[in-house]
C-alpha cells in the first residue's frame, strides 16, 4: 500500500531511475540533494543556470520575487509564483505550479503537481497530478522529535528519520487548510476533505472525511 510502486508512475519525474532503487518513498529523502546535483549536471541546454546548483528550464516562469536555493531543478512549463520560497533539495517537474508564499524543502514534485496557495511541503514526495488545496501543509517533525513511524492499521514502519512529511500518490487531491501529519501516506486517486488532520495511511481510491470515516470512491 505504501511502496513506491504502489504510489507512483515513475515515468512522470526525472527522479524515476533514482526512486526505483528504493522500496519505500521516504528512503529516497536522504540522498535527494546528491540526486539533484547529478541530474542537474546531465541536463541539456534547455535548462539554464539560474543560481548556484539551480537549473531552470527555459520555458518555466519564475517570478522575480521568488527565492530559490540549490540544489534545485525546475521543469518545463512550470510556474514559480510571487514570493515562493524554495529552500533547496527540490526537484520540481514539468507543468507544475509553486504558488504565492509556498515553501518547499527536500521534496520531489512529479509532473503537473500543483501547490498553488500558501502551502508548506517539506521532506515529502507528491505524485503525478496531485494537488494541495490552499493552506494545506505537510507537517514533517513530531512534537517529541523522535523518528517518524508510518502506520497502516496495526503495522508500524520506523522510517529512521526525524523528518518525514507526506507521501502523496498520483492524482491525490488535498482539501484546503488540511494538515498531513508526519509520515502520512495517501494512496492514488484519493481525495482529502478540507480541514482534515490526516495520520497514517489512507487507501487508494478513497474519500477521507475524518479520522475513522473513509469511504471508497464509486
Amino acid at each position: 500500500m505504501y511502496t513506491i510502486t504502489d504510489l507512483y508512475d515513475l515515468s512522470h519525474t526525472l527522479a524515476g531511475e533514482y526512486l526505483s532503487c528504493f522500496t519505500y518513498p521516504w528512503e529516497a529523502l536522504s540522498g535527494l540533494a546528491d540526486c539533484i546535483r547529478t541530474l542537474g549536471a546531465s541536463l541539456d541546454s534547455d535548462y539554464l543556470p539560474f543560481a548556484p546548483e539551480v537549473w531552470v528550464h527555459k520555458t518555466a516562469h519564475v517570478a522575480p520575487t521568488a527565492s530559490i536555493t540549490g540544489p534545485c531543478i525546475i521543469g518545463p512549463d512550470t510556474e514559480v509564483r510571487h514570493c515562493a520560497f524554495i529552500r533547496g533539495s527540490a526537484l520540481v517537474g514539468a507543468g507544475c505550479v509553486v504558488g504565492n508564499s509556498v515553501e518547499l524543502k527536500n521534496v520531489i514534485l512529479f509532473d503537473n503537481v500543483q501547490t498553488p496557495h500558501y502551502n508548506y511541503v517539506g521532506d515529502s514526495i507528491l505524485g503525478y497530478k496531485s494537488h494541495m488545496g490552499a493552506g494545506s501543509i505537510t507537517s514533517n517533525v513530531k512534537s517529541d522529535k523522535t523518528h517518524v513511524v508510518v502506520t497502516d492499521g496495526a503495522e508500524r514502519l520506523d522510517t529512521g528519520r526525524k523528518k518525514v512529511g507526506a507521501m502523496l500518490g498520483d492524482f491525490v487531491e488535498v482539501g484546503c487548510n488540511s494538515v498531513l501529519n508526519p509520515g502520512a501516506v495517501i494512496g492514488r486517486h484519493t481525495r482529502i476533505y478540507p480541514l482534515s488532520s490526516v495520520r497514517g495511511t489512507v487507501p487508494e481510491n478513497s474519500i477521507y472525511k475524518r479520522s475513522g470515516d473513509i469511504a471508497a470512491q464509486r
